[in-house]
């Protein structure tokens, strides 16, 4: 693989990094389902050209559940019969904030 080819496969990726560290690789297309995380792909900044997002407002567990919710979406997007997503009572408004913040 040449090295363009290399770097054309990394860019439908995009590492997400939780505030306690973890990292999680996605799809650029999950990722789009966000209008936030859209606009900071598609400006001059750092994220956009290192295709890496740190998310200081988000613990493991909660993006976890996020980009289960971002692939949900994707996958359902031009449905009719969508099943239910599953939101542990606990978690809920704790989602709800960061729905808010990622604009989903």
């Amino acid at each position: 693989m040449s090295d363009s080819e290399d770097q054309e496969e990394t860019s439908k990726f995009i590492t997400l990094v939780s505030n306690d560290g973890f990292s999680y690789v996605i799809t650029k297309d999950a990722a789009n389902v966000s209008g936030t995380l859209k606009g900071m792909l598609s400006t001059p900044f750092q994220e956009s050209e290192t295709n890496k997002i740190v998310l200081h407002e988000l613990d493991s567990l909660l993006l976890e559940k996020v980009i289960e919710y971002l692939y949900y979406n994707l996958k359902y997007s031009n449905q009719v019969d969508v099943p239910e997503f599953d939101i542990p009572t606990e978690m809920a408004l704790e989602l709800l904030v960061a729905a808010d913040f990622l604009d989903v």
